[in-house]
């Protein structure tokens, strides 16, 4: 099938890559020339783990290109797909849909044939219904499908869940649409991944609502946590035994500094706005957003007390910088609001990430940035391990004690047990073990 993606994004070129290795004809179209003259090349514009060889591979075997050129590119096309970013808007924390609405008049007016239009971008509720209006109205003379099909995708771990889903859900409101999409992920029959066929409203509401739940097992995880510690109780005992059920799952139940990344802070936000605006009022889903916050800012105060009360003019190593590992994605990482109140409460910050720090750049200040693990801990007053990427999984203690000017470990996701560390010699602080 020949398949257009507009968006070179994280969902965009994940998407397009593996709808390319299904055997499908794809063309990415993005208005950044820089970042198509970077494809075109081999130059991966994010860090996700098997990209780069899916990309050369299909653009080798000649079912991937890219374009600057959307006009040109979804002639004869059929189906489009809008896999654009939905930031959060500012001052009022809605999705802004400028850049959707903007490829949907776009791709309108380009269009030769009759053709589905897929949104693969996270939007509120109703995105579809004024998508449709836009193309009815600026091509009444074709017969044009608006579907929505949204992502679950985690960074990290991006190809093996496009290929080998839990499901695939698809919203259409008539049988074209359904039809196409069927075909388009037919591929993945094999693997017995369910298709959800739903409305299209539902199918926009599903994807913020499995966010919602997610950041919320987060959260609960995390207070858990803290009461843990109040009452000499282990949160990894309590995850375990409560994830062990199956109504629960143990995904999502590992304590730690708080939720990140391109996904859950703005979807939460987005969702909360929507409900407000038809005057139903999510007080989990606000709650869950309001604690995470908070909470980012609660784990430099967990450095300041491990610290005895006092950074000002004392160094703090920061090991993982990423919301996550596996990724380079600094969007909403708990490193920054993290390293931003030790700055306001006089530390210097000497960081370290394995692939995050050219993007941390961005977006930190006045941040030393190391040339590995072991020089990021040299002379500092206290190691901060903030993203458990597996390189400090299995870090030398004695290399570790020894590059650092006092033993001072604050381990935000728990990698270690606490009685080897104390063996060890060390200050150690972790979440929610006594």
């Amino acid at each position: 099938m020949r398949i257009a993606m507009v968006g070179t994004g994280y969902v965009g070129l994940v998407s397009g890559a593996c709808l390319a290795d299904f055997g499908h004809s794809v063309v990415c179209i993005d208005k950044d020339s820089g970042k198509i003259a970077r494809l075109l090349q081999g130059e991966m514009p994010i860090y996700e783990p098997g990209l780069a060889d899916l990309v050369a591979k299909n653009v080798r075997d000649g079912n991937l290109s890219f374009s600057t050129d959307l006009a040109t590119a979804v002639r004869n096309i059929e189906a489009v797909f809008i896999a654009v970013g939905t930031p959060s808007r500012r001052g009022d924390g809605h999705a802004d849909l400028a850049y959707v609405y903007a490829a949907a008049e776009e791709v309108a007016a380009a269009l030769t044939g009759d053709c589905v239009i897929v949104t693969k971008s996270t939007v509120p509720v109703g995105t579809g219904d004024e998508i449709e209006r836009i193309m009815r109205a600026a091509r009444p003379d074709l017969a044009i499908s608006v579907a929505s099909n949204p992502e679950f995708l985690r960074e990290g771990a991006a190809i093996g869940d496009f290929k080998r889903p839990d499901r695939i859900v698809v919203g259409a409101e008539d049988a074209r649409g359904r039809e196409v999409l069927n075909e388009i992920y037919r591929p993945l029959y094999l693997n017995q991944a369910p298709m959800v066929f739903t409305g299209r409203r539902s199918s926009e509401l599903i994807k913020y609502a499995a966010n919602a739940y997610l950041a919320t097992k987060i959260t609960f995880i995390n207070e858990m946590a803290d009461l843990c510690e109040a009452v000499g109780a282990d949160v990894k005992d309590i995850a375990r035994g409560i994830g062990l059920d199956n109504r629960i799952g143990s995904k999502f139940l590992h304590a730690g500094p708080g939720y990140g990344g391109s996904c859950f802070p703005k979807d939460t936000l987005a969702l909360i706005r929507t409900a407000n605006d038809v005057g139903v009022p999510l007080s989990i889903v606000e709650s869950v957003a309001t604690a995470n916050d908070k909470r980012k800012r609660a784990m430099a105060r967990r450095v300041i007390a491990a610290l005895d009360g006092n950074v000002r003019g004392k160094t703090v190593a920061i090991l993982g910088l990423t919301f996550k590992p596996n990724t380079d994605d600094m969007r909403d990482a708990p490193s920054i609001a993290i390293i931003q109140a030790l700055q306001d409460a006089g530390a210097r910050i000497r960081a370290y990430d394995p692939v995050g720090m050219e993007q941390a750049k961005l977006v930190l200040n006045g941040v030393e940035y190391a040339e590995n693990t072991y020089d990021c801990l040299r002379g500092a007053d206290a190691l901060c391990l903030v993203t458990e990427w597996d390189a400090f999984r299995a870090l030398d203690l004695v290399r570790v004690k020894a590059a650092l000017k006092s033993p001072v470990v604050i381990d935000l996701r728990n990698i270690f047990p606490p009685e080897m560390m104390r063996a060890a010699g060390f200050r150690y602080t972790s979440i929610g073990r006594p």
